[in-house]
């Protein structure tokens, strides 16, 4: 998590420091607000990571003999087949057209976003069966 949060923080300090000559060099808002905000999103977690790793235990990635078997875990919670991420994107299409078509598809989207979110959790406390 260490190395995670060092990474993270380079690229904040990264995205900073190339806001900062952007500022004084091409006196445009648009593109300075956005460098900055990506310097924020890379400091934020970053930040975040190094003040938790010290607080912890290290995890196999941070130790220098950890092997990557040891950090092995489940790698798949949900069976292939499930129907809910289509459901949930589905969701997100049909609120993003609400802004193009009106409001009359956001009760569509509002319907399959709470299906799609009740029916992930269920199937996920079942295993695998809704």
């Amino acid at each position: 998590m260490r190395v995670n949060g060092l990474i993270l923080s380079v690229i904040g300090i990264f995205f900073g420091i190339i806001a900062l000559f952007y500022w004084f060099t091409a006196y445009e808002d648009a593109g300075f607000l956005m460098l900055l905000g990506s310097a924020v999103l890379g400091l934020l977690p970053g930040g975040y990571y190094l003040w938790w790793s010290s607080r912890m235990t290290p995890l196999e990635g941070d130790l220098p003999e950890g092997t990557m078997t040891e950090g092995a875990g489940v790698i798949d919670a949900f069976p292939g087949s499930s129907i809910w991420p289509f459901l949930l994107g589905m969701a997100a299409l049909f609120a993003a057209l609400t802004f193009i078509f009106g409001l009359w598809l956001a009760p569509i989207a509002a319907a399959l976003g709470l299906s799609a979110v009740v029916g992930g959790v269920m199937e996920s406390r079942r295993g695998g069966t809704v």
